[in-house]
């Protein structure tokens, strides 16, 4: 926290080369939650560069109550998520259930391990195939959790989900992937 607090401080004293720190800081993560949302390069690009000015001119706002990572990804976001909704672009799968629906979910766990899932490369490029259909929420959330390795917490600091949410949309999301990649690999379960 000392180091975000340091950068922030740099940052709003107008420091040389402060703020294009913390964009090679966090220009990675960024991409990364806006590419999962959009899918489309020069849409991301362009809602990058948007994050990072709203970053900017409201970096003062920031109250070192969570780390800078999830400030910055809350608005990475916020700002994904405002694109969707001008475009009206669903954010999940209207067939899958409520979260009510999955109420257990919040205490147990499906066992599944994705990394043992996808150790060779054909299983990893059917594995990637699959989640580029997923829709973006789910999406985001899986490759939040398993490719930023963000917690639960984090993520729900990002997406301001509930940690329960976040636990089903992983939950159905790893058993569609699976399903998915049994029937595409001919694997009976």
């Amino acid at each position: 926290m000392t180091d975000d607090r340091a950068l922030v401080d740099a940052v709003l004293a107008n420091a040389p080369g402060a703020f294009a720190r913390l964009v090679r800081e966090y220009q990675g993560l960024c991409w990364h939650i806006i590419q999962r949302m959009v899918r489309h390069p020069e849409d991301t690009r362009e809602l990058c560069q948007d994050t990072f000015l709203k970053v900017h001119q409201n970096l003062h706002q920031y109250r070192y109550e969570s780390a800078l990572k999830s400030w910055i990804g809350r608005v990475a976001y916020t700002v994904a998520l405002r694109h969707l909704e001008r475009k009206r672009i669903a954010l999940v799968d209207p067939h899958l259930g409520d979260d009510e629906d999955f109420s257990l979910l919040d205490t147990i766990g499906d066992g599944y391990d994705l990394e043992v899932s996808c150790a060779d490369e054909e299983m990893s490029a059917h594995l990637h195939a699959a989640i580029d259909t997923l829709p973006p929420l789910p999406r985001t959330v899986l490759t939040l959790y398993h490719l930023d390795e963000l917690s639960i917490p984090e993520i729900a600091q990002v997406t301001g989900l509930a940690a329960g949410t976040i636990k089903s949309h992983l939950f159905r999301t790893r058993l569609k992937l699976r399903e998915t990649l049994e029937a595409r690999l001919g694997v009976t379960p």
